[in-house]
């Protein structure tokens, strides 16, 4: 079962790091799934940052950078994987 949490807002090509616009919480070790056009790839969270600082957990409203194992791109739907 999937309940989205956010979405992309840029993506950074030369580091592979999304920025997810959160709608929910999301924390370290959870599983998620990337959606969109062309995009789908389910991957662990493995470190999630806030103002370039490392941080367990983002909350609702929050703007966090994420490492991701594919190419994501801007309006992407985030999903947290049950």
């Amino acid at each position: 079962m999937e309940k989205e949490i956010g979405e992309i807002t840029h993506f950074f090509t030369n580091i592979n790091v999304g920025i997810i616009k959160l709608s929910a919480t999301l924390k370290v070790g959870e599983s998620i799934h990337v959606k969109g056009h062309t995009t789908d790839l389910t991957q662990t969270v493995d470190e999630l940052q806030l103002d370039h600082k490392s941080i367990e957990e983002g909350k609702t409203g929050d703007e966090v950078g994420l490492k991701t194992s594919e190419h994501v791109r801007e309006g992407d739907k985030v999903y947290r994987v049950a």
